[in-house]
């Protein structure tokens, strides 16, 4: 896979107490990740930014939420989530990014 290919893949991580939960527990990770990014995409991409070693990876479609604009009917944007288990000893450093 290309290196502009492994920055369109990861998104962002995503933030959240259970992300923080999942992280501290088990050594999982969430991303968000591009709607048409696969499982080995994601793997490669974390393994070569992050410098580390993916066990597995799961992956999960939410589906936007239809929500009222004031008196209007609208939709949320819907998105893709990558939890990535990483090999015991191994560990992404969120805080050095951006």
């Amino acid at each position: 896979m290309n290196q502009e290919r492994l920055y369109q893949v990861l998104l962002s991580p995503h933030v959240s107490e259970k992300g923080t939960a999942l992280a501290e527990e088990s050594n999982q990770h969430i991303f968000k990740v591009a709607s048409d990014a696969t499982k080995p995409e994601v793997k490669q991409a974390v393994e070569e930014l992050f410098k580390v070693k993916v066990e597995k990876v799961r992956m999960v479609n939410i589906k936007g939420k239809v929500k009222r604009f004031g008196g209007r009917l609208g939709k949320r944007s819907g998105l893709r989530k990558a939890y990535v288990t990483l090999v015991a000893g191994n560990d992404v450093d969120l805080a050095g990014i951006g």
